[in-house]
């Protein structure tokens, strides 16, 4: 029986830390560097720090930001946003971020991920798929902060991101980030089924049930950011972790 990697999503904007319903209303959590220490302190599995109007904006990564953030990080950290080079990747993992999380660009640049994982290694390659349901109810990959839509369904984008060498799959509701709802685990199930590669659930989760109830539909591991930096749904900040907690799966 193996442990499963409950992992914090830190959502980076302006140099601070703030929280998205649905992608949208984004609310001011806090400093960085005070969150990854209290994670520290928990002994968080792995985080992962996403800057998530990066592409949005067509911009590089804030580089002395994430170069701080990495150098208070006692985990393995992952980092997402604006990485649109080889040479880009380079300077995250230079930073001490063990994996780069790869999104819009492989809409436009799939072979990115080959350049990377040549030198990197597939493990250090992590394929980001954000998806929301149309207005037929349709689950559909979107991609720039869920602004632009794309014309498969995650099970397809899963299926052509691992044929391109990525090591993991991140998969991350657009309808549920924030909710507290928990995750879209009918996705999950059906990603999960058609992929050999580790995956990670994101998007909705507000509990630890929730949390096991992923693991039970397939995932490999589970990430949440709402449930580690607030209280409860709709109270205050209060930079949080499930001490002690395991899954199994």
């Amino acid at each position: 029986m193996s442990r499963v990697r409950i992992i914090p999503v830190l959502l980076l904007k302006n140099s601070g830390l703030y929280k998205t319903v649905k992608f949208k209303n984004p609310v001011y959590v806090g400093d960085p560097i005070n969150a990854v220490k209290i994670f520290n302190e928990k002994e968080a599995d792995e985080l992962i720090l996403l800057d998530y109007n990066a592409s949005l904006e067509k911009r590089e990564p804030d580089y002395v930001k994430i170069n701080e953030i990495a150098g208070e990080a006692f985990m393995p950290m992952a980092y997402g946003g604006g990485i649109r080079s080889f040479e880009i990747a380079k300077r995250v993992f230079d930073a001490g971020y063990e994996k780069v999380i790869l999104n819009s660009v492989l809409f436009e640049d799939i072979k990115l991920i080959d350049k990377i994982a040549s030198v990197y290694g597939s493990q250090a390659v992590v394929g980001c798929i954000d998806y929301k349901k149309s207005l037929l109810g349709k689950n559909k990959v979107y991609s720039h902060s869920g602004t632009k839509s794309a014309s498969s369904n995650p099970v397809e984008w899963a299926k052509i991101l691992e044929e391109n060498g990525v090591g993991e799959i991140m998969i991350n509701s657009i309808d549920a980030d924030g909710t507290w709802s928990g995750y879209a685990y009918d996705i999950i199930k059906q990603v999960s089924s058609n992929i050999s590669v580790p995956l990670i659930a994101c998007g909705g989760a507000g509990s630890l049930d929730d949390l096991q109830a992923a693991v039970h539909n397939g995932a490999s591991a589970v990430a949440a950011g709402s449930m580690f930096v607030f209280q409860k749904k709709g109270m205050g900040v209060l930079i949080n972790f499930p001490t002690g907690k395991t899954l199994a799966k």
